[in-house]
């Protein structure tokens, strides 16, 4: 594998070695863990408080550093500063947690709160260290972005062990984490521990994001965690396909970044890392086939295709044999093309040139969607107390978009009143 990624490193320019293959690989498997975990904390609603964690724990990597530099110790290890940071970041998750059960303060405010102090507390203890004798900050400012390209190998395996550490826990506990996601009332009904669960989450996001912290820094880190999640929400509704896919946006995105960071000059890799899932996030919210803007886009028009269809057979069935101008019956542009080929397609007009007439099939149709305009105009003045003046509109939204149960049973219950109607004239 490190040789498959020192050949993929060499491809783009760079100086690839066996220490950069580690690193990559290290950031791969971070982006993939932060993937999975990702795509929980949002279906949980857990997104913002992984910012607020995100931001926690910049004093405890300070003090980490303060600590270990006061015992001799190498400050800017991370086997030195991810425990301090660990630390602070879950007092910041516990203070969240009190501030929201025992006082009125929102979940919202109470993150932005503990976000902003933690963060501030962290950028004074920042100028602390620099001002001690030694004269500067110890490195540790590239953790607010991200600093993969100091990473050592040991450093890179240790990111690769807690992300594979995630991933496992998130393959043993997928069903509860599942269930506990979209349905924590019915979860907790059938026995699962939803607050184990919840607290196996949190821990997950806690290492991951205190993992990522040397990879795109503690002010990005976040973007790992929601951007795949969010990339994947696009592309389906299954919730393993969906950890699939973020899984794999997650773990691109880390590669792309370390690639563009190893090629660009003067390109930081957290930022660079962050650029490649908005990319990806980007590709989706266009492309994606039941979520992108390009099928939202096709959605509409053939809606609109089939409302001007229909008008089309309504206009037609008042002369069924005389040929009318296409002009007449069907909107100029891209939606009366799409209603003509509709109508061709299923087989329920002829075209003569310019000139439109129904066919026997389309006389038929023409008259059921008569039918179900007036069956739904009845139903609106009738049932949705909708006024008389309004109806044609309200009528003219709603006949294309309903299912066709809803018409069936709307069809028994007008049929049962119009029985009743009828009895009771016979009865008076």
């Amino acid at each position: 594998m490190m040789a498959v990624l020192a050949a993929i490193l060499d491809s783009f320019g760079g100086r690839a070695g066996h220490n950069t293959a580690v690193v990559l690989a290290g950031t791969m498997l971070l982006g993939v863990a932060a993937g999975v975990v990702g795509v929980f904390a949002m279906l949980r609603r857990r997104s913002l408080m992984a910012d607020a964690l995100s931001h926690a724990t910049l004093p405890g990597i300070c003090l980490a550093f303060l600590l270990a530099t006061a015992v001799g110790s190498d400050g800017r290890s991370l086997a030195v500063l991810l425990p301090g940071a660990a630390a602070t970041g879950v007092a910041g998750l516990l203070i969240v947690n009190w501030l929201t059960r025992a006082t009125r303060i929102s979940e919202d405010a109470a993150i932005g709160a503990v976000l902003s102090v933690f963060f501030g507390v962290g950028v004074v203890l920042l100028s602390v260290i620099q001002a001690l004798p030694t004269g500067n900050q110890g490195g540790l400012k590239g953790l607010l972005f991200g600093q993969t390209a100091t990473m050592h190998a040991a450093d890179a395996m240790l990111l690769g062990v807690v992300a594979i550490a995630s991933i496992i826990a998130v393959t043993l506990a997928f069903k509860q984490l599942g269930l506990v996601a979209f349905n924590d009332e019915f979860a907790s009904a059938i026995g699962v521990p939803v607050r184990a669960i919840d607290l196996l989450l949190m821990s997950l996001v806690v290492m991951v994001t205190v993992s990522g912290l040397v990879a795109v820094g503690l002010v990005l880190v976040v973007a790992m965690l929601i951007i795949p999640a969010a990339a994947a929400r696009l592309w389906t509704d299954r919730l393993r396909t969906m950890a699939v896919l973020a899984a794999v946006f997650g773990g691109t995105a880390s590669c792309l970044g370390v690639l563009a960071s190893s090629r660009l000059d003067r390109t930081p890799t957290g930022p660079s890392i962050v650029l490649a899932a908005g990319c990806i996030f980007l590709l989706g919210m266009i492309g994606a086939p039941r979520r992108g803007v390009v099928a939202g886009l096709g959605r509409q028009a053939l809606v609109a295709a089939r409302v001007h269809a229909d008008h089309a057979l309504r206009s037609l069935l008042a002369s069924p044999q005389d040929p009318r101008p296409i002009g007449v019956v069907l909107p100029p542009g891209l939606i009366g093309r799409l209603a003509r080929a509709r109508l061709r397609r299923l087989g329920l007009v002829r075209v003569n040139g310019s000139m439109i007439v129904l066919t026997p099939e389309g006389e038929a149709e023409a008259r059921l969607a008569e039918r179900r305009r007036r069956l739904w105009e009845r139903y609106l003045v009738t049932h949705a107390e909708v006024a008389p003046s309004h109806v044609d509109i309200s009528a003219d939204a709603i006949e294309h978009v309903v299912d066709p149960e809803i018409v069936a049973r709307l069809e028994a219950e007008l049929a049962a009143d119009d029985a009743r109607r009828v009895r009771g004239g016979a009865d008076a």
